[in-house]
């Protein structure tokens, strides 16, 4: 009986047999395993695009104003100074500002400026990293305006 011979040409063909192997092993375990299901698609994506594109043109419609929105702490609190062309009347909206360190400081107020300015109070805000996000309807048409600020 011949015996074979272990060398390093039976080594490598192991080598790569046991790869393969493994690689078969992992992709149908992935691909068959209900745990490790993680679809990039929703059942309703075509919906959530449209959310989003409303989003996109939102956005859009704040950029294109001529005079921008500023947004800056002040001794007080934090204040917005919207463009002079919004009658706060005629304008409906939210605040929210979000806390990305922790979920329980979060809160949204109603958009409610007076003359072109809006003050949220000191003692709204934690010191750190916040991202404000300020969506309103001006005449018919949608505004999002987002900034990451720290206060």
């Amino acid at each position: 009986m011949k015996t074979m011979k272990w060398n390093w040409g039976t080594g490598i063909i192991f080598a790569i047999l046991s790869f393969i192997s493994f690689i078969l092993y992992f992709v149908i375990t992935m691909s068959t395993d209900k745990k490790y299901s993680h679809d990039l698609v929703t059942d309703d994506y075509y919906a959530k695009e449209m959310v989003y594109q409303t989003e996109i043109d939102a956005e859009t419609n704040t950029h294109n104003l001529t005079e921008k929105i500023d947004s800056k702490k002040v001794s007080n609190g934090w204040q917005i100074t919207f463009p002079k062309k919004f009658e706060s009347t005629k304008t409906k909206g939210t605040i929210a500002l979000y806390r990305p360190s922790n979920q329980q400081l979060d809160f949204e107020i109603p958009l409610a400026f007076v003359g072109s300015k809006m003050h949220i109070p000191h003692k709204r805000f934690v010191r750190g990293r916040w991202n404000i996000t300020i969506q309103w309807t001006y005449e018919g048409k949608l505004y999002l305006y987002k900034q990451k600020i720290v206060y």
